[in-house]
């Protein structure tokens, strides 16, 4: 029982991820060759990066046993996803601050649970318009929740993979319910002049408020995107909301471990390419919470893929990188 659940948590990380991927690109307002062919190479050396941790999860199953603190998580997930809705639609402080408040409440109060609370605000992000009510927040909340558990191994250290276990629970509930998902004619190309940069520096000042600073990667990536959702809007009115969307989209990358993507240099590279994954996926699963964390965690498997491509391949031929 224990080794089935656990493969579950894997599939559905890896699952969900690929389906965000996927109806992006047959998205028929926004399909593009650009599109079609980036989405290729993040799914190529995205299995990379999968086959190993299929290796290593499986390898690791029988080693860690289900706890007590399993159902303190879940609830955690469940309740925040919650309180996250309630701050964002009914208090109007919008998804971006409300999520972001909650991660400061969890990682300041609760840090037992500071994780599994953090992964509940991002099914609380979801739109009004996807989910009318608090109480299908809390039924994706839960299914998030039980996910949470499912998959704490799988992935481990990966930035984003909170935000994947969100978006599986929405999209879960958003199925078992009939949602249809609003279209939207995405975000251009071009914008990657601003995207990029912004994600590149959000990923990394999370990153060293998160390990150099020793606040930890929840409190890291919320501060992160508080200052975005306070001071941009202000800095640069125009285009400052959709700015504080992804600079706290990267603040997911940087919440990845030293083992998973190394210093600064390499989690900057991931953040940038968060920003291009964030064009992307723009047209899918609009109002889904925990899209955003899906697309850092996209960013953060494809880098790490490449990564041990390269090396693999810079093997074959005696070269060293």
């Amino acid at each position: 029982m224990q080794r089935a659940v656990r493969v579950v948590g894997y599939v559905v990380l890896l699952v969900t991820a690929t389906v965000l991927l996927g109806n992006a690109v047959v998205e028929p307002t926004h399909v593009s060759f650009a599109g079609v062919g980036f989405s290729g190479g993040l799914v190529l050396v995205g299995a990379v990066t999968a086959t190993v941790e299929r290796r290593s999860t499986f390898d690791s199953l029988d080693a860690t046993p289900f706890e007590s603190s399993d159902a303190a998580d879940a609830f955690a997930v469940t309740v925040a996803a919650g309180l996250t809705y309630v701050l964002s639609v009914h208090a109007g402080f919008g998804p971006v601050l409300g999520s972001a408040l909650v991660g400061v409440a969890a990682g300041l109060g609760t840090p037992d649970v500071d994780t599994a609370a953090y992964c509940g605000s991002f099914v609380g992000m979801t739109s009004p318009a996807v989910f009318p009510s608090v109480g299908f927040v809390f039924a994706a909340g839960l299914v998030s929740g039980v996910a949470f558990v499912a998959a704490k191994e799988a992935f481990a250290g990966f930035g984003g993979k909170l935000g994947t276990l969100a978006l599986f629970g929405c999209s879960t509930t958003g199925l078992l319910l009939g949602i249809d998902y609003a279209t939207t004619a995405g975000v251009q190309w071009s914008d990657a002049a601003l995207t990029v940069p912004v994600a590149a520096v959000a990923a990394v000042v999370t990153a060293v408020l998160s390990i150099r600073c020793g606040l930890g990667a929840v409190l890291g990536s919320a501060l992160v995107g508080l200052a975005a959702e306070l001071a941009l809007p202000v800095v640069v009115p125009d285009v400052g909301g959709p700015l504080a969307v992804v600079a706290f989209c990267a603040s997911f990358v940087g919440m990845s471990t030293r083992e998973r993507l190394g210093r600064e240099v390499w989690v900057g590279l991931a953040g940038a390419l968060c920003g291009l994954v964030f064009i992307v996926v723009a047209p899918a699963f609009v109002g889904a919470g925990g899209k955003l964390g899906t697309t850092a965690f996209i960013s953060c498997v494809a880098l790490a893929g490449a990564d041990r491509l390269v090396t693999s391949v810079s093997g074959w031929f005696g070269l060293s990188v």
